[in-house]
């Protein structure tokens, strides 16, 4: 395994998610402009971008001058971008500055090296760059800068406090050290806690409450949540970090996490923010604070899992945003055939730190178990990873996983639904050349697994979908229905329900349940968007269509369903007298794919008012949408 010292500069951007939401398309541009800065500065200081995902980026330089010369580079440009910006659209960068061991895998580091430098910019101010102790006794007599000690912090997965200095940049600070007393306090302070720890042994026990070894958490701001807070108690599970070395473990992580978030989503009295939405906090350097704003939940739920062996140790540490503190926070060594009784207690720990009182049904489902084999659940969890990616490839090899994990538990009954869904996107997706042979079978596997276990809310969400693609419309909506009451949290199965409603005459019925599962998943998929706006299309709601269609298109999804964007503003404009501009929307629609035409349209329209569909399909006909 190949190591290097290496200087490591992390940088995110301040309130990402609350300029999305107001104004996608120019935060999109923003940003653009923001990383062509950035990844020139880079360069010019002879450093590389290694990882870039969404608003953040990690970049490696040979030395630490580079490195902080290119951060401060990089806020004092983009500070001149901002100049030309009204306040509220501004973009601004955290910086943290790093130098470490990393290990090297292809183009990729990893280590504590890049890890340090990930936690010192979630500690930096909007504008602001922090560097580790390393750095900054590498270049405080090399750059013409001011520093300020910011003390001793306790960072996520990293052993040792971490020393925080903060660059200064004003002429006047230049060559000051501000805070430098406060460190040889700290160093006496170190002194004295160690002579005195024999003494502090006996009252451990007592100051237990006090839980020092917690790090500092900022409190949110009610001002600043992209949502407003649900008026029950509100939470996010955030990815467990894999600890164990080996990214091949992965999936143990993620489907702890995922059995957490499933358990707490079917309790009525709690509102949970939806998987897909947290897991996009995978693998990046994660502020409670900031969590708890984008998403608009009061309470976040952070991890760790670290195996080796057959042995297990979890971490987690439940935390009030609001408040600024932790509600409890515990480590467990456990054996690893211990993993199912560990979720059960961390959910319950949840629960009572929340209040929550659990109904006798919510109880028995909080608690049941799909599996008890641990190597069915890792099986299934494997193929869990490849099931979220959405493509054929994928698909298929989860459908392998799901098998095997069926193969060494017979009675897995939401091994059997996963399984059917997979065939379900065969059908759905044209991803098998018999489409119909994949919905029975997919319809086959869904009755089975409903045999086992009929409290099973994949099974019923799995069953409505079937119902729907065969035009069954009553028993669509009574098996969607039943989804949802088993787990009312649940975003994907809030949004099937409305998709149906919005296919059997219920459009504004369907825009309110799609809103809500936008609201339990705010980084919702583009689906969401396009079924919701071709239901202000039917509820005849133009304007609003109009927007919504370009929402959609602003995220540039693939080709078809970019043509069915421009083809429902082709609608909304017809609707409101505009046909010069509906009939440019379908020559976009064409444009965008080459295949769309009215056979496709109807072909594909899941309406149950067939006279509704053909009356648009004339409009689109007489649009100049071709046969």
């Amino acid at each position: 395994m190949e190591r290097r010292l290496a200087a490591i500069l992390a940088a995110d951007v301040v309130g990402y998610s609350r300029l999305m939401e107001a104004d996608e398309e120019a935060t999109v541009r923003t940003l653009n402009t923001c990383r062509q800065v950035i990844d020139g500065l880079v360069a010019d200081h002879r450093g590389r971008v290694f990882g870039s995902a969404g608003d953040s980026v990690v970049a490696e330089f040979p030395s630490p001058v580079e490195a902080v010369r290119c951060a401060v580079d990089i806020q004092r440009e983009l500070e001149t971008h901002n100049v030309d910006l009204p306040e509220n659209r501004r973009m601004r960068l955290r910086i943290g500055v790093n130098l470490g061991d990393v290990i090297v895998e292809g183009d990729n580091l990893l280590g504590d090296g890049v890890n340090i430098a990930a936690r010192l910019e979630t500690l930096a101010n909007a504008g602001a760059i922090c560097l580790s102790r390393p750095v900054f006794d590498q270049i405080k007599k090399q750059l013409d800068l001011g520093y300020e000690y910011l003390g001793e912090h306790e960072v996520k997965n990293i052993a040792e406090p971490v020393q925080v200095y903060r660059v200064l940049t004003e002429p006047e600070a230049v060559g000051k050290v501000i805070g430098e007393t406060k460190r040889a306090k700290q160093a006496w302070k170190r002194v004295a806690v160690a002579a005195a720890v024999l003494v502090l042994i006996g009252m451990a026990a007592a100051a237990t409450w006090l839980r020092p070894w917690e790090p500092e958490v900022k409190s949110a701001s009610v001002e600043r949540m992209a949502y407003p807070l649900p008026d029950k108690p509100s939470i996010a599970v955030l990815p467990f970090d894999n600890l164990s070395g080996d990214t091949g473990q992965g999936h143990v992580a993620d489907g702890l996490t995922e059995d957490i978030i499933t358990a707490l989503s079917q309790v009525s009295s709690l509102f949970v923010i939806a998987r897909n939405s947290t897991f996009t906090y995978k693998g990046k350097p994660v502020n409670v604070q900031q969590v708890a704003e984008d998403l608009g939940v009061r309470y976040v739920l952070e991890g760790s899992v670290q195996m080796s062996g057959d042995k297990v140790r979890i971490t987690a540490q439940l935390v009030d945003a609001l408040a600024g503190n932790h509600l409890w926070a515990e480590r467990y060594d456990r054996d690893m055939t211990e993993l199912f009784a560990l979720q059960d207690e961390i959910t319950d720990r949840i629960v009572v730190a929340l209040r929550i009182k659990l109904t006798e049904g919510e109880e028995a489902r909080v608690h049941r178990k799909h599996t008890r084999s641990l190597e069915a659940w890792n099986l299934l969890s494997r193929g869990m990873e490849h099931f979220y990616q959405s493509s054929k490839t994928d698909n298929a090899t989860a459908r392998q996983w799901f098998k095997k994990a069926i193969e060494v538990d017979r009675g897995y009954a939401l091994a059997y639904a996963l399984l059917a869904w997979t065939h379900w996107h065969d059908a759905f997706h044209g991803w098998s050349e018999n489409h119909e042979l994949s919905l029975e079978r997919a319809s086959f596997l869904a009755e089975k697994a409903r045999a086992m276990d009929d409290a099973l809310p994949d099974v019923y969400a799995l069953q409505s979908a079937i119902h729907l693609f065969k035009r069954q419309y009553d028993e669509a909506i009574e098996a969607a229905e039943k989804a949802v009451a088993f787990n009312p949290n649940h975003a994907t199965n809030t949004a099937l329900l409305a998709m149906i409603l919005h296919n059997t005459g219920r459009p504004k019925k369907a825009i309110r349940m799609y809103k809500t599962a936008m609201r339990l998943s705010p980084y919702y998929p583009a689906w969401f968007l396009e079924d919701l706006s071709f239901s202000y299309l039917d509820a005849k709601q133009p304007d609003e269509a109009l927007f919504a269609f370009q929402k959609l298109l602003d995220r540039k999804p693939p080709a078809i369903h970019a043509a069915h964007g421009h083809i429902g503003r082709a609608l909304a404009h017809h609707a409101l007298g505009q046909d010069d501009k509906a009939r440019a929307e379908v020559a976009k629609a064409i444009e965008a794919d080459a295949g769309i035409s009215l056979t496709h349209v109807g072909q594909h329209s899941l309406n149950k008012d067939r006279a509704g569909v053909e009356s648009g399909l004339a409009i689109l006909r007489k649009l100049g949408l071709p046969e």
